[in-house]
């Protein structure tokens, strides 16, 4: 994220970018004042009051923009030529995403912004160079995004009577990740305790080569859907690295040997019960620690992610949600954008969100469940 001497340099290059188009602007009004038949468009202006914001000083005007809703915005871009080129500036839109996007609450494969690019110092950028912010901005907002999801209620009303014709189905989704043993707060443990968020709806019995059935967990009191947590370790061993912040040793991989030089990860595999247990899921549920007060590998993150959602077990069209965790609220965390950078999402080439979450609340949880399911073809 940019420091406080970045923030002002950005806001400087904002204003300085809003004052060299208004000066071009007013010398083209001039340059129209002169033309007689253009005079009685421009006296109709000034007599409407059209002119008033554009008469504000560059800095104000900004300070005023900084307050409009990308949704505002839009429409005061569309209220006269002035504001509709004032608004596209793209250094605007960069400092709006920069500012932003830490605060958003989700990110998914559909919506991922460029980060290098966003990221890029404002010494290396000039007119040739410069992104076009606003679309990146409007795709990736997530307030932006529901206001320009289609609305189909005829065709949801059609496909929730087929839906109906069918068997309903418990779909299983399998939890893995650091956030499920790091954290102060078990986020299973929460899960199991908190039936007016998520009730528990049984223990099915099954087993999956040796590895137990899972919870089943029942969403808006309709949709039932099996959770099969897979833990590094033993618990004692969990408990003493929690304790002591360091990382157990994960016993469902098996590293191969050494990538590339560009690629420096080890490669894993995963231990014969996993890979079952990844042939027969319908998707998969990271928990990733973002806190921000230890140190993570999320290479070696990355490549555990990989070796489960290998194409060789299963189908490469599954979802996998991220469930960017932290043990409570206050708790300093890392943004969803930057978590979906730093594990490389993505490189998945499949379906994938991250979503924050709190795990003494739960709060963000049901959003990501509702995501995964309907990914998986489960109307929620």
């Amino acid at each position: 994220m940019a420091d406080e001497s970045e923030w002002s340099r950005l806001e400087s290059a904002v204003i300085k970018s809003l004052r060299h188009f208004r000066d071009r602007y007013l010398q083209s009004s001039r340059n129209d004042r002169e033309n007689p038949e253009l005079q009685e468009t421009h006296i109709g202006e000034t007599a409407t009051g059209g002119n008033i914001l554009e008469s504000l000083p560059v800095d104000m005007q900004f300070y005023i923009m900084s307050f409009l809703s990308p949704h505002d915005l839009c429409r005061l871009g569309s209220t006269c030529q002035y504001w509709h080129t004032v608004v596209h500036d793209p250094v605007l839109w960069r400092y709006f995403l920069l500012r932003d996007l830490p605060t958003w609450s989700f990110i998914d494969h559909n919506s991922m912004p460029d980060v290098e690019k966003i990221s890029q110092p404002l010494a290396e950028l000039d007119d040739d160079t410069l992104h076009d912010y606003m679309t990146e901005y409007l795709k990736s907002c997530p307030g932006c995004r529901r206001r320009l999801k289609p609305c189909r209620r005829g065709y949801a009303a059609v496909t929730s009577f087929l839906h109906s014709l069918v068997i309903n189905t418990e779909p299983r989704l399998a939890m893995f990740g650091p956030g499920l043993e790091q954290l102060e707060v078990s986020l299973v443990r929460k899960m199991m305790h908190s039936p007016d968020v998520i009730p528990v709806a049984g223990f099915p019995q099954r087993q999956i080569n040796g590895i137990g059935s899972g919870i089943s967990f029942m969403l808006n009191n309709q949709q039932r859907f099996n959770i099969l947590t897979l833990y590094s370790t033993t618990s004692k061993e969990r408990e003493r690295a929690r304790v002591e912040q360091n990382n157990a040793p994960n016993k469902m991989f098996l590293q191969e040997g050494e990538g590339a030089a560009e690629c420096p990860t080890a490669r894993h595999r995963i231990i014969p019960q996993v890979q079952e247990v990844c042939r027969v899921v319908d998707g998969f549920i990271y928990v990733a620690n973002a806190e921000t007060d230890r140190s993570h590998e999320r290479e070696e993150e990355f490549a555990q992610i990989q070796a489960m959602t290998a194409s060789d077990l299963g189908s490469s069209n599954r979802p996998v949600l991220v469930l960017s965790c932290v043990s409570r609220a206050g708790t300093w965390r890392i943004p969803c954008i930057y978590m979906a950078h730093e594990l490389h999402l993505n490189r998945l080439g499949r379906p994938w969100l991250v979503q924050d979450a709190e795990a003494e609340t739960l709060n963000g949880l049901l959003n990501g469940i509702e995501w995964i399911l309907e990914e998986s073809g489960i109307n929620v």
